[in-house]
């Protein structure tokens, strides 16, 4: 089953940047369909593969910041060529 997760993390202190662009480092590494937005991070592929594959940088990023929150939307089914119709 494919799969379609949008990430944001959302470090709480005034140098963000560095946490945020060493995640996004991190998820461009799996090798999966990544898209990148100035709010989100988008990742596409195997359900099983996705998850095993973020589960580890989400648990290193959290060890590495003192407070820091990670919004994740998955969606069933690969919505990587999405393009709206209106």
């Amino acid at each position: 089953m494919k799969i379609s997760v949008e990430l944001t993390l959302t470090p709480l202190k005034s140098s963000y940047i560095p946490a945020i662009k060493n995640f996004i480092q991190s998820i461009r590494s799996t090798g999966f369909i990544v898209i990148e937005n100035p709010l989100s991070t988008q990742v596409y592929g195997k359900y099983d593969d996705v998850m095993s594959s973020l589960i580890p940088l989400i648990r290193s990023t959290f060890e590495e910041e003192e407070a820091v929150m990670l919004h994740l939307k998955l969606v069933k089914g690969d919505r990587s060529k999405y393009e709206p119709d209106f």
